[in-house]
């Protein structure tokens, strides 16, 4: 299965879903919920960026491009770490508000129900990234960018996961609806952390290419 089309199913499985997370987040008062639906919209465009970027670097090179787009990927996996550090932010003012200011009651069934088939679709969509070896055409930017999507899906299914735990809770207790925001806190912290290690091999690999158009023929 070649990158493109496992983008593409996972492109999908994120349009799918958004619709659903952003209604109950927002029916249920679930700012868990309403962050996943906003997340997978950010990775949606961010996913639309990474085909194209491969569009891009597999375009022949011409007198204008000697080169081609060595780097479009590299530039792609960029906007998506930024994008996903910017809902991070979003997310964190907001659970941090809801925190200090009180909540509306959190209706716990839809937030589990939902919760869990957005992680079971992210897990497969890890299943589906990670299925095959990279292509031994493939630059670093072309991993650093399939990564980064890989990245994003992981994070999903893990934030998922620990907005239907907390669905639960509230459910079987009828309370506790800080726990909400607690998660939603715990989640942006785990996010936070894998864009700046992803930050850091897109450095990693705009420097190996500045090196390399740098050296003496």
């Amino acid at each position: 299965m070649t990158r493109r089309i496992r983008l593409l199913i996972v492109l999908a499985l994120n349009l799918l879903l958004i619709a659903a997370l952003v209604d109950v987040g927002v029916t249920a008062h679930s700012i868990g919920v309403l962050a996943a639906g906003i997340d997978y919209a950010a990775d949606s465009g961010t996913i639309t960026l990474a085909l194209l970027a491969i569009w891009l670097s597999s375009k022949p090179a011409t007198a204008n491009r000697p080169h081609g787009y060595p780097l479009a990927t590299a530039y792609a996996a960029l906007v998506n770490a930024l994008l996903l550090g910017a809902v991070v932010i979003l997310v964190s003012i907001e659970a941090l508000h809801r925190i200090i200011a009180g909540t509306a009651p959190i209706h716990g069934l839809p937030v589990l129900v939902t919760s869990l088939i957005a992680a079971l679709a992210m897990g497969l969509g890890v299943l589906i990234l990670g299925g095959d070896p990279d292509d031994a055409n493939d630059t670093e930017a072309d991993r650093a960018n399939m990564r980064a999507v890989m990245l994003d899906t992981a994070a999903d299914a893990f934030a998922a996961t620990g907005v239907a735990v907390t669905g639960a809770i509230i459910l079987a207790t009828n309370g506790w609806y800080w726990l909400d925001s607690a998660v939603a806190i715990i989640i942006a912290v785990v996010i936070g952390y894998q864009v700046l290690v992803l930050l850091r091999d897109i450095v990693g690999a705009l420097r190996c290419h500045a090196a390399r158009n740098t050296q003496p023929a």
